[in-house]
C-alpha cells in the first residue's frame, strides 16, 4: 500500500497525464471514473495512467506496476497506457518525462505472485524499459 505522500504525488502525475493526453477522468455525469482496469477515457478509448517516483526513498529507481487481469481487459478493449516519472520537490510534484503507448505494446511482462490488494498477478516495468536510463536516472 503506497504511503499518503506517494499517493499524493502519483495522483498529481495522473492528472498531468490526463491533461497532456486529453483524457477524461470524469464521466458524462461529472463523477470520477471509478473502474478497476482503467483511469480515464479519450473518446471511447480507455486509458490507464501509471506514475512512479524517479527514485524511491531507499535510493532505488522507481518502477511501474501492472496487474495482469486489468491489463488483459485493457488490451482487449484496445486501450492505451501513459506513464509519468516524477520527482518530489517539497510539496510539489515535478514531472520529468511522460510517454503514451498502446496497452498491447508494453515491453515483455513477467507476471508473478498475486498483488496483495488486487488478487491478480503483477509485473513491474523498469523506468529504463521506456526511457533512457542515463538521461532520467542521472538527474
Amino acid at each position: 500500500m503506497p504511503s499518503h505522500k506517494a499517493n499524493k504525488h502519483g495522483t498529481a502525475a495522473e492528472y498531468h497525464l490526463a491533461e497532456k493526453y486529453c483524457g477524461d477522468l470524469v464521466d458524462s455525469d461529472g463523477k470520477r471514473i471509478d473502474t478497476t482496469w482503467y483511469d480515464g477515457k479519450k473518446g471511447h478509448t480507455p486509458w490507464e495512467f501509471k506514475a512512479t517516483a524517479h527514485r524511491h526513498a531507499d535510493g532505488q529507481p522507481g518502477n511501474f506496476k501492472v496487474y495482469e487481469q486489468y491489463h488483459s481487459q485493457l488490451v482487449r478493449a484496445v486501450g492505451m497506457c501513459s506513464f509519468a516519472i516524477y520527482r518530489r520537490r517539497g510539496t510539489r510534484t515535478q514531472i520529468l518525462k511522460t510517454k503514451a503507448v498502446a496497452a498491447s505494446s508494453l515491453p515483455m511482462l513477467r507476471w508473478h505472485g498475486d498483488g496483495d490488494h488486487r488478487h491478480t498477478k503483477q509485473a513491474k516495468i523498469a523506468i529504463s524499459d521506456f526511457f533512457g536510463s542515463a538521461e532520467i536516472l542521472s538527474r
